[in-house]
């Protein structure tokens, strides 16, 4: 009887022991195929603002990188692993940038595309830097935005905006008197603002007038528009966001002030915005490395690829949504030229990708032959559109 009770105590715990090795096995396929774990995957995360007001720029990144990675794995993926794409909403904010950083690390993140906004990629980036992780930012323009040798960026730097800009209006002579309204309170507008400042005065253009606002009084522009108009100037210079810029030129309007306006890749957005009169914006003047009626290649593949997977986004088909679509493609040449694996650590392909991308020449849809140097800034032809008839024409 007792030998009874001792088999049955031992075929018990052998099933036991067969149920938590079934599970061990279980668990290990499902790490080896990468379902679970993602070791057979290459994992890129980023955050941005998918709600509140820049989510038409955020919404335009994840768009834009996800129909990247999934046209990658249709392919075959990268190097043969399929990649995973994952965004958290930060909505600009710096603290929930940082927040969004470490859910990314807990989700598997390999690679980033860092942030969409510059003072949130700022404290990302801080995140990103201490951990080695190779970050690729897609539209973060300020300088601190890719402060590390591990991050580089696919837009141009706030600085090398307001240089270009300024380059631009005196070579083609637009106008000798300018005028800057500008957002004290945001790094990207003062940033474009210093390095235009001091680029237009070395090229002999005149400030007549330097007036800023801040996000506290962003709503009734009256005695900056006031100040432009005393001033005499010519053309103006808004090297802020397009919600704001719509404001301002509404005003000026109404209060008879005619001059030219020139922007940078912030006033992308001034023909998507609901309930308002375009006829307004006829004329402006923008840098922006994408419009979707170039007539290249790269670009109308992407439009019409665009257009189809996101039937009812248009206002998010933007400079945003290309940028984000070429630093996918960006990281995987980047990824094949290093031959980065789903296995190397975060370490281990941040020194990797360092490497290959200052060695690759990239052409996409924001830029032909695009090159970076170890600080991390692409090197890449700016582009200046017009708004006529309600769409973005290229000059040349």
């Amino acid at each position: 009887m007792k030998m009874k009770k001792v088999l049955a105590v031992l075929m018990a715990l052998t099933l036991v022991v067969l149920c938590f090795a079934a599970c061990g096995s279980s668990e290990n396929e499902g790490a080896a195929g990468g379902s679970t774990t993602g070791e057979k995957t290459i994992k890129i995360g980023l955050s941005g603002p998918l709600t509140g007001n820049n989510a038409q720029y955020g919404i335009g990144v994840q768009n834009g990188a996800q129909l990247a990675v999934d046209e990658i794995n249709a392919a075959g993926g990268i190097n043969g692993y399929t990649v995973e794409l994952e965004m958290e909403d930060d909505e600009s904010d710096p603290e929930k940038a940082a927040n969004a950083y470490a859910n990314l690390m807990d989700w598997g993140m390999q690679i980033s595309l860092g942030t969409v906004t510059s003072g949130a990629c700022v404290s990302f980036q801080g995140r990103a830097k201490e951990d080695n992780m190779f970050l690729l930012t897609p539209s973060a323009t300020a300088v601190d935005a890719i402060e590390g040798d591990n991050a580089f960026r696919v837009c141009f730097s706030d600085p090398q905006q307001g240089v270009e800009a300024a380059d631009y209006i005196s070579e083609n002579s637009l106008a000798s008197k300018v005028a800057i309204i500008y957002d004290a309170s945001d790094t990207y507008s003062s940033g474009i603002r210093d390095s235009f400042s001091a680029e237009a005065q070395a090229k002999g253009l005149q400030i007549v007038a330097d007036e800023s606002f801040t996000a506290d009084s962003n709503t009734d522009f009256s005695a900056q528009i006031q100040s432009v108009k005393s001033s005499g100037a010519e053309l103006v210079f808004l090297p802020i966001y397009y919600t704001e810029a719509s404001k301002i030129i509404q005003q000026a309007n109404t209060a008879g002030l005619d001059v030219q306006w020139f922007g940078c890749d912030g006033l992308d957005g001034l023909l998507r915005i609901e309930n308002f009169d375009y006829s307004l914006v006829e004329g402006v003047m923008l840098l922006t490395p994408f419009t979707p009626n170039a007539t290249d290649e790269n670009t109308q593949n992407f439009v019409k690829a665009y257009e189809a997977k996101y039937p009812d986004q248009a206002s998010t088909l933007n400079q945003f949504a290309a940028d984000a679509y070429d630093a996918v493609y960006i990281i995987k040449q980047a990824c094949e030229q290093a031959g980065v694996t789903p296995d190397m650590s975060v370490s281990d392909t941040c020194e990797a990708l360092k490497a290959a991308i200052t060695s690759i020449t990239y052409t996409g849809v924001t830029g032909k032959g695009i090159t970076w140097g170890p600080d991390g800034e692409p090197q890449k032809p700016p582009i200046v559109v017009r708004i006529e008839n309600g769409a973005y024409t290229v000059l040349q």
